[in-house]
């Protein structure tokens, strides 16, 4: 399995996002310690209650943060974990995508997500009701704008025509989808090269507006059943699991058992383990960082 750390984002509406970690000094210590990618996720517009009772974070543009992150590495996959959609004029979003393609020469995947927070829609002017209708749009009119020929689309609240966008990607840029609906895992299996499920709670689940999957068995049917419905396809989509444990910040504790965990997440059917604490410092950050490394990575890992 491949492993992916989240910038952490620290809870609350007063912490300050960079200190956890200046996201190029974090993103040069995940390369050297051997982790396999970096993600940043995207809260434009937060609501102040939600921060300040403790559900959610501040964040930077995902792909601003990622474009810096590209500069300072040469292998890190570099992830939206996750960009929602609804919120972006898809044309705008393709050429963001297309742009941090080019210039981490292929390292960029899109994961996406349909959005839960109503008044985040709302200060954004976007219409919480017709966010899916809007996600599926997008997925059509990016893999449209990233052909490099010219192309019309009409949209909801587009109308496209004849266009052309230039510099194409360096390749199909991969599309990951998140969240636990029959229909986000129906989508996931008809045409987008990755899975990432949330495993929590019932409580959690409704909050982000998703399916409940309370564990690993629970992913793990879903995987089986998205796999054979993606029939050829099966082999190419990737699935990215999140590590909730946070015993595992303590370096060299428990080892066994988080193997053990990370040997279950990978025959649920994990490609990918990404991490999201809420460290409080640098040091911090760059611990768990070096500390993972030494116990999971290399030769440990699973």
């Amino acid at each position: 399995m491949k492993y992916l750390l989240q910038h952490p984002e620290p809870i609350g509406a007063e912490n300050d996002l960079l200190g956890t970690g200046d996201l190029t000094v974090v993103a040069r210590a995940l390369e050297a310690a051997g982790w396999d990618g970096i993600a940043f996720t995207e809260h434009p517009a937060p609501g102040r209650r939600w921060l300040a009772e403790g559900g959610g974070h501040q964040t930077l543009d995902p792909f601003v943060a990622l474009g810096a992150a590209a500069a300072v590495t040469e292998r890190l996959l570099l992830l939206t974990y996750l960009s929602v959609l609804p919120y972006r004029n898809p044309f705008l979003t393709a050429k963001a995508a297309a742009t941090l393609d080019i210039i981490s020469r292929g390292r960029f995947v899109l994961g996406v997500g349909t959005g839960y927070l109503k008044g985040e829609f709302h200060a954004l002017g976007v219409d919480f009701d017709e966010r899916n209708a809007l996600f599926d749009e997008a997925i059509e009119a990016m893999r449209l704008h990233w052909t490099g020929e010219p192309f019309s689309y009409e949209g909801s609240h587009f109308n496209a025509r004849d266009l052309l966008a230039l510099p194409k990607p360096s390749g199909p840029i991969p599309i990951w989808l998140g969240g636990n609906s029959k229909l986000t895992r129906r989508r996931v299996a008809a045409s987008a090269q990755g899975w990432m499920p949330m495993t929590g709670s019932a409580e959690l689940a409704a909050t982000t507006r998703t399916a409940t999957m309370a564990g690993l068995d629970d992913v793990a049917d879903a995987v089986r059943d998205i796999r054979d419905a993606a029939g050829d396809r099966a082999d190419e989509i990737d699935v990215m699991i999140l590590y909730t444990d946070e015993s595992i910040l303590q370096a060299g504790v428990d080892v066994e058992r988080h193997r053990d965990e990370l040997g279950r997440m990978r025959d649920a059917g994990a490609t990918w383990v990404s991490f999201a604490f809420d460290l409080p410092t640098e040091a911090a950050t760059l611990e768990f960082v070096d500390g993972f490394a030494e116990s999971y990575l290399g030769p440990h890992r699973v």
